[in-house]
């Protein structure tokens, strides 16, 4: 039986398979209880009114009204409820879930793809999605359990509690690097951002946003298409450049290298670490490493941890380091335990990070002459 500060969820999924799987799945955890399915998204937002529920996990592919209609009108009527979509590993997929994103869907996970028996479908589902939920719903429904995660999309649950930042003066030197960690919310996050950088951008940027594989290149595009930077999925010994964005591709970590005057991006397949590949901790040590004082780090909206211990060597090596706030985190996981542990120069709302970075990129010197230094041509 669920206790009283049960999660509830509403289930929508056309496939009576899938409903009853993610309900068993779900349904294995204490703190979660499923109040009801729906077959369409029609019948999904008659179900929201009766049952009340605290997060809906939706399809994305239903005949009649497909998870996008049900999305946007579910938004304006319920603008605060949160929607996980279920989304298929495949080009389509991953396409129509950034669109999902992109209105008003707060994460996703992907449905289990050639997996070798029910059980592990099963598997699967629970270990992306019940953290998932709970990282969305706390202080909804009660505080949640720590989670610990089993796949690459989870992670710790645990609600950072505020310390005073402890790392002194705040650094006002130039950086040369720009380097962002994100994960829940934070497509959203990383579009605002970019959106707001100038073509000609002194130094770049580069990223560790959590995704699977083809998402990272789709989003890339969408990115590129929308901002004046020219924003890349990045590929092993790309130059670091100015006024160019890398994004860490689904399943690789990303570091940097330097030869000589130039750095060069490194994508590799060792280990997850934090349960996730791509990790900002191995963008953020290299980083450090490379740059040492001269590099900002930013880490936006996510759940979890990933991100602290790069965190900590960038502050050990003069960098400085701006989190997103948690009024404008769809999860304050990843920002709120680098700023519980006193790591952060700044503590931020979103509208005020692009400033913020283009206020201390502008403290270096000028494109051309940042181009001329590290021998890029364009």
């Amino acid at each position: 039986m669920p206790h009283l500060a049960s999660i509830k969820v509403l289930v929508v999924d056309d496939s009576v398979v899938v409903r009853r799987l993610v309900t068993t799945a779900l349904s294995s955890d204490p703190d979660i209880e499923v109040v009801g399915t729906a077959s369409s998204g029609r019948l999904a937002l008659d179900k929201i009114l009766q049952l009340n529920p605290d997060l809906v996990t939706l399809d994305i592919e239903m005949p009649d009204m497909d998870g996008l209609e049900t999305l946007k009108e579910l938004r304006r009527r319920h603008p605060k409820l949160p929607v996980v979509m279920f989304s298929s590993l495949t080009e389509r997929g991953a396409a129509i879930t950034l669109d999902a994103l992109t209105f008003g869907a707060n994460d996703y996970v992907c449905k289990p793809t050639r997996v070798s028996s029910p059980d592990e479908a099963m598997a699967n589902v629970r270990e992306q999605l019940i953290p998932k939920i709970k990282a969305l719903t706390i202080g909804r429904s009660g505080p949640a359990e720590a989670v610990r995660p089993a796949t690459m999309a989870s992670a710790s649950l645990v609600r950072p509690r505020v310390a005073v930042p402890s790392t002194g003066a705040e650094p006002t030197g130039p950086v040369d690097v720009i380097a962002i960690g994100a994960s829940t919310g934070g497509p959203d996050a990383l579009a605002s951002i970019l959106a707001q950088l100038p073509a000609d951008f002194p130094v770049p940027v580069v990223i560790v946003q959590h995704m699977p594989p083809l998402f990272t290149r789709l989003f890339a595009q969408r990115l590129n298409t929308a901002s004046q930077v020219t924003v890349r999925e990045a590929r092993d010994g790309d130059l670091v450049e100015p006024g160019t964005v890398l994004i860490a591709p689904g399943d690789f970590h990303l570091s940097l290298r330097r030869e000589g005057l130039t750095v060069r991006a490194v994508t590799h397949q060792e280990g997850p670490e934090n349960w996730v590949r791509p990790a900002v901790d191995v963008l953020f040590r290299s980083v450090a490493e490379v740059y040492g004082e001269r590099a900002l780090g930013v880490v936006l909206t996510g759940m979890g941890q990933d991100g602290i211990r790069g965190v900590e060597k960038m502050v050990e090596a003069g960098a400085q380091i701006v989190v997103q706030n948690e009024a404008t985190s769809v999860v304050w996981g990843m920002p709120g335990v680098v700023a519980a542990a006193g790591l952060a120069h700044r503590i931020l709302p979103l509208t005020d990070v692009a400033p913020h970075v283009m206020a201390v990129a502008g403290r270096t010197r000028s494109l051309a002459s940042v181009r001329a230094a590290l021998g890029v041509g364009r």
